[in-house]
C-alpha cells in the first residue's frame, strides 16, 4: 500500500469534539433500490449516552441527506417494507422504557405507531414482496397471554424484583442478565403484532433470522442445549400463519448462523462454523440449502477465508459475503462455487445490500475514514460515496503498512499510523496496540479504539495481526490455537522489532496496550519482557483457570481452553516477572471478561509483581475502574476519561512528562 497522508485536524486533539462527533451506525435500502436510510448517532442533550436519528440519503450521492426522525430518545433499527415504508423502533414517549414498532409512510407524513409491548421490540426483518415483517420481543415463560406477560413484568418492576431462577445455561450475556423473559419472534403486516413462537425458552437468544420474500415463513437459528452446559445452533423454518416449526439443518459438529433466504424462497444461504476442540480451531464456510430436498452443499469448497453475513443478489444468481482478507474486509460475490472479490480497496464493508440494478450498497470504513454509505458498481468496480467526507477523515498523520518474517518463516503484517512530523531526526515513540478477539483483525475504523487519538499525541501506533488473526487463511488461525502465549506473542515481538527499526521510530520509548484478548496479550507481554516502558491492560484475561468457568459463554471458551492449555498460557503465573508499570482498566458490568479478572490482576500486581506496592503502599501501577460500564466502556464521558487516563499514564512512563488527570476523577 502506498502511504496516504492528510492534513492535521483538530478533532483528534479535542476529546470533547471527538466523543461528540456524529457517527454512522446502520444502513437500510428499499427493495427497489430507490431509497436509502442511515442511522447517525450523537450524544444526547446531557452528553451521557449516544442516541440515533434516521437520515434519508440520496442513492446517487448528489443531494444532501435529509433528517427523518427528531425524537430525543432516538430512533434505530431501520428497515423498509415491501411498499417502501420505513420501519424502525423507538420509544413511544419519554415515559416509556421500551422501544415500539413504528412506520413512516413512503408518501410522507407523520410516523405511525404499529405495535408496542412493555418488553419492547428489536431486530426488524421485512419481506420483499409482502407486507409482512418480523421482530423480536421478550416474553415470560409462564405467560400464555399478553395480559399475563404484562402483569408479570409490572409486578417485577413495581416490586423492584430482579431475582431470576435458572434451570439452564447461559445466565448472562456481555453486559446484561438473562431471564426470566426470553426472546420470541413476532409478526406484523403493519397493523399490530402477534407472536409466532411458543415455548422457545432460550432458543432465540442472539438469534439471526430472515423472512421469506412472500412473508409465509421465517428461517431462524435455534439454540439447542446439550450435556454439560453446552449448546449449539441449528436452522429452523417457522410458518408465519401457524407458528409450526420444523428443523431444516441440524449439524452436530457445527454452529449454524446468518440464514438468508433466496429471492425465489427455495434456498437458504448460511454460515457454518465447526465446533472447535483443544487441538483444532474452528472452520467457517458458506453453505447453501435446497429447502425442498434438504440437500446442503458448500458454496465455495476449500475457500481459505471466513465469510460472514450472506446477502442474495436480487436475481438469485449469487450471494454477497464479506470476509477478512489481509488487513481488509472486502465484499466477495459467490457464484458457481467460486468467490470473486468485488471490492479492491483498503476498506472493510458491513451492512451490505443488493440493488435491483445490480449495484451494491454498504457501509465502508478503514483506518483512513469512519463508516460511510457507498454504492458499488460491480461491473466497473466504481465506489461512490453517498455522504460527503467529514472532519474525521482529516487525520493527524500518515497510514502505512509493514510486515516482517518470524523465525519459523511466517509473514506477519500490520498497519502503522505515524505522526506527520515524525522523521529520523524527530523520532516518534512507539505504541503496540493488540486487537481483541482473538479471532479478528485490525481492518476497520473504530470510534472506540482509535489510533489517531494517540497519533495526535505524538505516538506512532502499530496495529498488528498476529497468529489467531482472521484474513490470512486457516493455517494462520491454527498456528496460534491453544498456544496464546507462544506464536501470537512471538509474532507481536517480531513485528514490533520491525517497526522499532524504522528511521522515524524511537525504539527507546515504547509501550504496549490491548483490550479483551489484547488485554490478555498485554498481561502476557508484561510477564515475558521488560522492553516496554508502560503497559495498558483493558478488560483483560488474567487467570485462565478462573476466566474459563466464569465468563458468560464458558462452553465456547472451554472448547479450546483445556486444563493443560490454561496452565501453559495463563499470565497470572508470571506475575513475579512483571517489572513494567501497568494501567489496569475494567468495567464492573463486563460479563465476557468478568471483573474478577481485573480485581485479581490489580491485587497481585500490588502484592506479588516485580514492582509491588512499597512499605507506604505506593505503586507505579494504576487501576481505572468503571462501576457502571461494560466490556467496552461506551458512554461518551467515560470514553473521554478512558483516553485522558491512558494519555496521562503513557506520558508519565514513556515521555517522562506530567499530564494532569481529569478533574472529575477527584
Amino acid at each position: 500500500m502506498t502511504p496516504v497522508s492528510a492534513k492535521p485536524a483538530g478533532l483528534f486533539d479535542d476529546l470533547d469534539r471527538y466523543v461528540s462527533a456524529p457517527r454512522v451506525s446502520d444502513l437500510a435500502v428499499s427493495t427497489d433500490g430507490s431509497r436509502a436510510v442511515v442511522a447517525i448517532a450523537e450524544p444526547d442533550s446531557g452528553g451521557s449516552k449516544y442516541v440515533s436519528a434516521l437520515w434519508e440519503i440520496d442513492v446517487d450521492g448528489v443531494q444532501p441527506a435529509r433528517r427523518l426522525t427528531w425524537n430525543p430518545e432516538g430512533s434505530s433499527g431501520p428497515a423498509f417494507s415491501a411498499a417502501g415504508d420505513l420501519l424502525f423502533v423507538r420509544r413511544a414517549s419519554a415515559d416509556d422504557e421500551a422501544a415500539a414498532l413504528w412506520s413512516l409512510p413512503r408518501s410522507g407524513g407523520e410516523a405511525r405507531l404499529v405495535a408496542s409491548r412493555a418488553a419492547g421490540f428489536s431486530g426488524i426483518r421485512a419481506a420483499t414482496s409482502s407486507a409482512v415483517f418480523v421482530a423480536v420481543s421478550d416474553v415470560h415463560p409462564s405467560a400464555d397471554t399478553e395480559e399475563a406477560d404484562e402483569r408479570i413484568l409490572s409486578a417485577r418492576k413495581d416490586g423492584k424484583i430482579s431475582a431470576v431462577l435458572h434451570s439452564g445455561y447461559p445466565v448472562r450475556h456481555w453486559d446484561h442478565d438473562l431471564g426470566p423473559a426470553t426472546p420470541h419472534l413476532f409478526v406484523s403486516d403493519g397493523n399490530a403484532a402477534r407472536r409466532i413462537t411458543d415455548s422457545a425458552g432460550g432458543a432465540l437468544h442472539e438469534a439471526s433470522y430472515d423472512v421469506s420474500p412472500d412473508g409465509s415463513f421465517v428461517v431462524s437459528t435455534w439454540t439447542v442445549p446439550g450435556a454439560l452446559a453446552t449448546s449449539r445452533t441449528v436452522l429452523v423454518k417457522i410458518l408465519v400463519a401457524s407458528g409450526e416449526r420444523t428443523v431444516l439443518v441440524d449439524d452436530d459438529a457445527a454452529d449454524l448462523g446468518s440464514p438468508a433466504i433466496s429471492p425465489d424462497g427455495q434456498r437458504v444461504a448460511f454460515v457454518r462454523e465447526s465446533l472447535s476442540t483443544p487441538d483444532d480451531a474452528p472452520r467457517v464456510g458458506l453453505q447453501l440449502l435446497d429447502i425442498a430436498s434438504g440437500v446442503v452443499e458448500d458454496a465455495v469448497p476449500e475457500w481459505d477465508l471466513w465469510p460472514t453475513n450472506p446477502v442474495w443478489l436480487v436475481d438469485g444468481s449469487g450471494v454477497l459475503v464479506v470476509a477478512d482478507d489481509n488487513g481488509r474486509a472486502p465484499i466477495y460475490l459467490v457464484r458457481g462455487g467460486v468467490a470473486s472479490r468485488l471490492t479492491d480497496s483498503d476498506a472493510a464493508y458491513t451492512h451490505v445490500h443488493a440493488g435491483v440494478d445490480g449495484s451494491v450498497f454498504a457501509l465502508e470504513a478503514s483506518y483512513l475514514q469512519p463508516p460511510h454509505p457507498v454504492r458499488i458498481d460491480p461491473g466497473t468496480g466504481e465506489i461512490r460515496r453517498l455522504l460527503p467526507a467529514d472532519e474525521a477523515s482529516e487525520l493527524p498523520g500518515i497510514l502505512t503498512e509493514i510486515d516482517a518474517t518470524t523465525d519459523d518463516g511466517q509473514r506477519v503484517r500490520a498497519w502503522l499510523a505515524v505522526p506527520h512530523d515524525a522523521s529520523d531526526t524527530a523520532k516518534a515513540p512507539l505504541l503496540l496496540w493488540v486487537h481483541g478477539g482473538p479471532l479478528g483483525s485490525w481492518n476497520t475504523w473504530s470510534w472506540r479504539w482509535n489510533p489517531w487519538l494517540l497519533v495526535a499525541k505524538g505516538y506512532a501506533v502499530l496495529l498488528p495481526d498476529p497468529a489467531l488473526s482472521t484474513g490470512y487463511g486457516q493455517k494462520f488461525v491454527q498456528r496460534g490455537w491453544g498456544r496464546w502465549g507462544k506464536e501470537p506473542f512471538t509474532d507481536l515481538m517480531t513485528i514490533t522489532d520491525a517497526a522499532a527499526a524504522l528511521p522515524q521510530i524511537d525504539e527507546t520509548r515504547t509501550a504496549a496496550m490491548g483490550g479483551s484478548f489484547g488485554g490478555y496479550m498485554a498481561n502476557w507481554i508484561a510477564g515475558h519482557t521488560d522492553r516496554f516502558d508502560a503497559i495498558v491492560s483493558h478488560a483483560s484475561l488474567w487467570a485462565l483457570d478462573q476466566f474459563g468457568p466464569t465468563t458468560d459463554v464458558a462452553y465456547y471458551w472451554q472448547r479450546e481452553m483445556s486444563p493443560e492449555m490454561a496452565v501453559e498460557n495463563s499470565p497470572h503465573l508470571f506475575v513475579a516477572d512483571i517489572v513494567t508499570p501497568m494501567l489496569v482498566i475494567h468495567g464492573d458490568k463486563d460479563y465476557r471478561v468478568p471483573i474478577g479478572e481485573g480485581l485479581r490482576l490489580w491485587y497481585e500486581l500490588l502484592s506479588e509483581s516485580g514492582i509491588p506496592a512499597d512499605d507506604e503502599g505506593k505503586t507505579d501501577h494504576r487501576l481505572l475502574y468503571f462501576p457502571t460500564e461494560n466490556h467496552w466502556v461506551l458512554t461518551p464521558q467515560h470514553a473521554k476519561i478512558w483516553y485522558e487516563v491512558v494519555f496521562s499514564f503513557l506520558a508519565e512512563h514513556v515521555l517522562g512528562e506530567t499530564v494532569d488527570l481529569p478533574e472529575a476523577l477527584g
